[in-house]
Parts: structure tokens; sequence; C-alpha cells
């Protein structure tokens, strides 16, 4: 993934997909100690930890993880204080309920209202534990207790994320919203995950969290070379426009 392009390595011991169950506290440590800790020693690179246990937090950072991606927030009790003494980047996700049962019939009174409101009252909650606003990333939760439809509006609407100062990270590589639209099964979706990536950069995602890495970096390569040869078109004609003799 290194080698592809991958910026940040993820390392989770425990799923949090739809329906998924919890995993003991000493089993999570025990999956991903050792692995943070290799990878960190071998390849030097930034690794983010997938977990909602102030336990696993705190070692994690112990061995070098560069960063915490908490689906829950730091809502665990002891989550923000392990947070606080990682001193390291965090991912705040939102998430409507628990991964066992998140999927049980999601509402929302207006999905991006209501995913907003949680946003500024985690930052708020990090700030009143000492968390400052610079370490914090925010992630909507793609398929964490959403609707298709509610995921469509939150992806189309991620430019109202942008206005809360933090980088916003997303998720949808492979995901069954990407399967409802396109029918196909989960290695097939490459095409529906890099066009979701797409988007959701050119909508304000500063992080984009792939199973494909080589090709996502390739796309976004050439997003990149076309806005920053727009950009340098506009400066251009910018300054010829007040350089034309009167």
């Amino acid at each position: 993934m290194l080698a592809e392009g991958a910026d940040i390595i993820d390392v989770g011991g425990e799923s949090t997909r739809p329906g998924s169950a919890s995993v003991p506290t000493d089993e999570e440590l025990r999956r991903v100690i050792p692995v943070i800790d290799a990878i960190v020693r071998r390849f030097g690179a930034l690794v983010s930890v997938d977990t909602s246990k102030p336990e696993v937090m705190r070692a994690a950072a112990d061995v070098g993880a560069g960063m915490i991606n908490d689906v829950r927030a730091l809502q665990a009790d002891g989550a923000l204080d392990a947070a606080r003494y990682a001193e390291v980047p965090i991912c705040l996700m939102h998430m409507q309920g628990q991964p066992r049962t998140m999927q049980h019939d999601p509402r929302y009174d207006d999905v991006m209202t209501d995913i907003k409101r949680f946003f500024h009252q985690r930052i708020s909650a990090c700030a009143e534990a000492g968390i400052q606003q610079n370490r914090l990333l925010i992630d909507p939760g793609f398929g964490f207790g959403k609707t298709l439809a509610h995921n469509l509006q939150i992806l189309g609407n991620l430019h109202r994320f942008v206005d809360l100062c933090a980088p916003i990270v997303v998720g949808f590589s492979r995901k069954s919203m990407l399967g409802a639209l396109t029918g196909r099964a989960p290695g097939d979706r490459l095409a529906a995950s890099l066009g979701a990536a797409l988007l959701a950069v050119q909508r304000g995602a500063a992080i984009v969290r792939v199973h494909d890495v080589a090709p996502t970096v390739d796309v976004l390569s050439v997003l990149r070379a076309i806005a920053d040869s727009d950009a340098g078109i506009a400066q251009a004609q910018h300054v010829e426009q007040h350089s034309t003799p009167m």
C-alpha cells in the first residue's frame, strides 16, 4: 500500500461493519499493537489506529501510532483523556447507534443538520478536554447508521462540513451503498469507488480511505493536475489583466 502511494495505514482489531459484535479489550490489544509496532519500525509509516477503546489508544500511541480513528468520536468512558494523552490527530466519525444495530431503520430530522450538530458537540467536548482543534478530523460515516438516501445526500452536500474547520475524511470503498447503486459484488465495485472518491475530493474531502490504493492515487493525481492547471491559468489571467497598459 505504501509503494502504491498510501499516506496513512489504518490498523484496526475490531470490525465495525453492520451487525458486527464487539471484541474484548485484551484481544483487540493482542491483534493491533504488534502490527502497529512492526509497521512503524520497519517502514516509518504514519499509522492510524482504528479503535474506540482508551486502553488501545494509549498502547497504540506508545508504540508509535500517529493518528486515532474513532467511529464513536471519543464518546467511550476515558476516550477523551486517552486522546489527550496520545497527542496525535484524531478522526471523529459520526455513527447513529452501534454497529450491531445501526442499520436497523436509521432516521434523522435532517441528516446534514443532525450530523453537523453532532460534530459541533464533539468538537466542543474535545476543546473542554484540552484537545486542540487543529488535531481534529471529521468523518460523516458513510454506511454507519444511514440509508442509501442519507449516504447520497451526505456525499452531494459534503462541502457543507468545510466550515467546521477540520479536514474531512471519507470512506465508502466497496461499501454496500455502491452495491445498491450498481448491483455489483464488493470485489467489482472499483469503478464506483473511484467515482465516489473523485466526487468527494471535489466537494471538500481531504483524506479518502480506500482498499484499492494505486487506482485511487491515479484518479486523484489527474484531478489535482487539472485543478493546479486551472489555478495557474486563472492566476496568469489575473496578472495579465492587471499588467495590461491602459
